[in-house]
């Protein structure tokens, strides 16, 4: 059974390890430490049993939230965990103030869309040259109503 908590900075290894197998540009032990460690931030992990499998992480800026990672670990992939994951990172984004949410997100990455569109994100615009590690622009995206 998949369970979800917020992560602590001792959590910065196992988030890290998926981190890597998700990402070609994977942000360090030390950031995800950071991140824990910030008051403006909120992580939850999605666990099977004590596994990190997955996470989600955004900042909180009065009535703003801004998504700044979501991962799950490849052999967990298409089993719901990152539909179960982002309604527990919006649910918790909403009793710390936020209203509205924001991302951005690969236009090559087909399934991370279909996602937050089931989630009431619209696209609004886009950032070119975004990503580092093939120069792929991001899509902008809004849930205006949390």
């Amino acid at each position: 059974m998949i369970k979800f908590r917020e992560m602590v900075p001792e959590d910065a290894a196992g988030v890290e390890a998926v981190e890597k197998a998700s990402f070609a540009i994977p942000w360090s032990r030390q950031s995800f430490w950071e991140e824990a460690a910030n008051e403006r931030t909120c992580y939850l992990l999605a666990l099977d049993e004590t596994a990190i499998i997955g996470y989600a992480g955004v900042w909180i800026l009065d009535d703003e939230a801004q998504i700044t990672n979501v991962a799950i670990a490849p052999s967990y992939r298409g089993q719901g965990v990152g539909t179960k994951l982002m309604a527990e990172i919006m649910g918790a984004a909403k009793s710390r103030g936020a209203a509205r949410m924001t991302l951005e997100v690969r236009p090559s990455n087909a399934a991370a869309l279909a996602l937050y569109a089931a989630f009431g994100f619209k696209s609004v615009g886009h950032r070119p040259h975004y990503y580092q590690d093939n120069g792929e622009d991001a899509v902008i995206m809004w849930n205006m109503k949390l």
